[in-house]
């Protein structure tokens, strides 16, 4: 209980993070790299499947994959460019904050069920899994919307 209870209170300590993150990303235009380097970035949490401890099934990597993806939709909703003075700016969602917090309690509440059935590690290894497909949806369907916007840019 003690793992589930420190990750969960890692994983809201994240979430403020990634408010205040992108609070201050509205603030500046954005580009392709910002928007693809936060997976490539996460994705380096994969070397965790290395210790047998966090390997999962491939059944499991393709539901938390797929819940991920579900979870996703709620962020790709609330993420909306605009151009401004020539630049794409992401424009900032007051729904983001709510999003983010609802999407955090309902995988603490998961993690907590899961984690009663099935070891830590896998337990771990399911919710970076999820995690990653969350942000993978998220940002291709974000870098979708910015190059579909940025053709309509004057060169």
């Amino acid at each position: 209980m003690f793992w589930i209870i420190s990750s969960s209170i890692m994983a809201a300590a994240m979430a403020v993070v990634m408010i205040f993150v992108r609070l201050r990303a509205a603030k500046r235009p954005a580009s392709v790299k910002k928007i693809i380097l936060p997976p490539f970035m996460m994705s380096t949490g994969a070397l965790m499947f290395l210790f047998p401890m966090f390997r999962v099934e491939w059944t499991q990597v393709l539901e938390a994959v797929f819940i991920g993806a579900v979870f996703s939709i709620f962020l790709i909703r609330s993420s909306k460019f605009e151009v401004c003075e020539g630049e794409i700016y992401l424009k900032p969602s007051r729904a983001f904050v709510f999003i983010l917090f609802g999407l955090l309690i309902l995988r603490i509440v998961l993690k907590i069920i899961i984690g009663s059935s099935i070891s830590f590690g896998e337990t771990s290894g399911m919710f970076f899994l999820l995690a990653l497909g969350m942000i993978l949806t998220w940002r291709i369907a974000m870098l979708k919307q910015f190059l579909r916007l940025e053709k309509t840019l004057p060169s």
